[in-house]
């Protein structure tokens, strides 16, 4: 645990008690500050009470008198669509709103430091899509390396709950807009922004507010270096803000399909090749085409952002490529769970968005497609450069005739409604060659509690059909 530093003798609010509420509860207590707990539901407040930590509802008359800050977990809201009321009577009484990751960092350097031969280094890796796998493929770089590593954030471990980083340890970072668009202090030495496609739109007030969450980790605390996505025009913009001039090293640019070339530091994947350029000379290659955890391209960005990283920390690229062929693949993330007959079985269940889903079709020839849930704003039409992939859709969720309709006449759709059926008509009717996909394009909680419970259930129908089939 890293006791937070910033808040001796204080008393500090706490707004929601999930692992992140929870681990900044304890970090407070372990660094003076006596934490008041709340949660909207009551199991959560009876295990904050088990725990020894006082519940102190932030919506009575006077709740902030006294109170220095309010730790607030991510999914609640701040300020779109609304305030949560605890958050609101907060700000009416000036009381400053932070989160566990403003913690981190106000929190992470102690004076032991100054001992080190080579102080400590923070990682931190955002964007719509494939932070989760590049946050975690960084992380085994550094692993495979020999290198002492810690991940954290929306992945792995809550970023107060890690063990005080060491000589020469990293920590590696995966920070969602949700958390980034709070946090009061944000310096990692270096920021990853792997690309940008509409989500949450709703929490952050439209397109340009999402996009001004993920650049607060460039524009708050000044990256050593930063790692930028260009493939869509914002990635492209915060680069040029963030560079002095064509040749500023600091900013490495990242493409996963057109030749980046210049002056400067640049890293691109085409047609599954990685390159890496400085000042207009290729300085590092690797071939991605059979590297099994991390088939197509929307992968192929995810490595070559985590190359940059690998090389801004000093590894060479034999080091980083030897790394890749070992990275086994996040659970839920393009993730092969199964083959037979000629078929492979792949559940890429946090494609919870148009853009990740249009992704995960693009790595494949010919998809059987499990697909549907809660539509996420900006409708489908964002796939439809990948649709001529698809042999047959096979839709599930609350609404799966409506999202079937809505993938249009070129597509041919069955509506299965639930994922027992979708995988039995998948299995049924795949051929060798072909890859039934899940990469649903929809949020799971019309069914399911999360999209891990969404793909957890995929693996378990299909290892029970293949099995029946024998």
């Amino acid at each position: 645990m890293i006791p937070a530093r910033s808040h001796e003798g204080e008393r500090v609010a706490v707004l929601g008690l999930g692992r992140s509420g929870l681990s900044a509860a304890r970090s407070l207590a372990a660094g003076g500050a006596t934490p008041l707990c709340w949660d909207d539901g009551a199991p959560a407040r009876e295990r904050a009470e088990r725990e020894g930590f006082a519940v102190h509802d932030p919506t009575a008359p006077g709740a902030f008198e006294g109170v220095s800050t309010l730790i607030l977990s991510p999914g609640i809201p701040h300020l779109y669509p609304a305030p949560h009321p605890g958050v609101a009577a907060a700000l009416a009484a000036g009381v400053p709103v932070d989160n566990d990751v403003g913690l981190f960092f106000r929190s992470l350097a102690v004076d032991e430091w100054n001992r080190f031969d080579t102080v400590p280094r923070v990682v931190a890796v955002t964007g719509s899509n494939g932070k989760s796998t590049t946050a975690a493929l960084i992380a085994h770089v550094l692993r495979e390396a020999g290198k002492p590593v810690q991940l954290a954030g929306n992945i792995g471990r809550g970023v107060m709950d890690i063990d005080p980083p060491g000589d020469g340890s990293v920590v590696v970072l995966e920070l969602s807009s949700y958390q980034t668009d709070l946090a009061r202090a944000l310096t990692p030495d270096i920021a990853v922004f792997t690309n940008l496609s509409p989500d949450h739109l709703d929490r952050h007030g439209g397109m340009g507010g999402y996009f001004a969450a993920k650049r607060r980790l460039f524009a708050e605390g000044g990256p050593e270096r930063a790692v930028v996505g260009v493939d869509e025009v914002e990635g492209l913009f915060m680069a040029g803000q963030l560079a002095t001039g064509p040749g500023d090293d600091r900013v490495i640019r990242v493409s996963a399909g057109q030749k980046l070339d210049g002056p400067g530091w640049s890293v691109f994947a085409r047609k599954g090749f990685l390159s890496e350029y400085r000042k207009s000379k290729q300085v590092g290659s690797w071939d991605l085409r059979g590297v099994r955890g991390l088939p197509g391209a929307h992968n192929h960005q995810n490595a070559c952002c985590a190359w940059a990283v690998a090389r801004a920390l000093g590894l060479a690229p034999r080091t980083v490529g030897a790394a890749f062929e070992t990275y086994p693949g996040l659970p839920h993330r393009s993730q092969v769970i199964a083959e037979a007959g000629g078929v492979t079985f792949v559940n890429d269940s946090k494609a919870t968005n148009v853009d990740a889903a249009a992704r995960a079709l693009g790595a494949f020839d010919r998809v059987r497609w499990i697909c549907g849930g809660l539509e996420k704003e900006g409708g489908l039409d964002g796939l439809a450069p990948q649709l001529g992939r698809v042999a047959r859709a096979y839709v599930i969720g609350r609404e799966a005739e409506a999202f079937a309709r809505r993938l249009g006449p070129g597509v041919e759709a069955e509506v299965c409604g639930t994922m027992e059926r979708a995988v039995a008509r998948a299995v049924a009717e795949a051929e060798p060659g072909e890859t039934v996909l899940l990469a649903p394009a929809a949020a799971s909680f019309d069914q399911y509690d999360n999209f891990e419970r969404r793909g957890e259930d995929f693996a378990a129908r299909v290892h029970e059909a293949l099995a029946a089939r024998g």
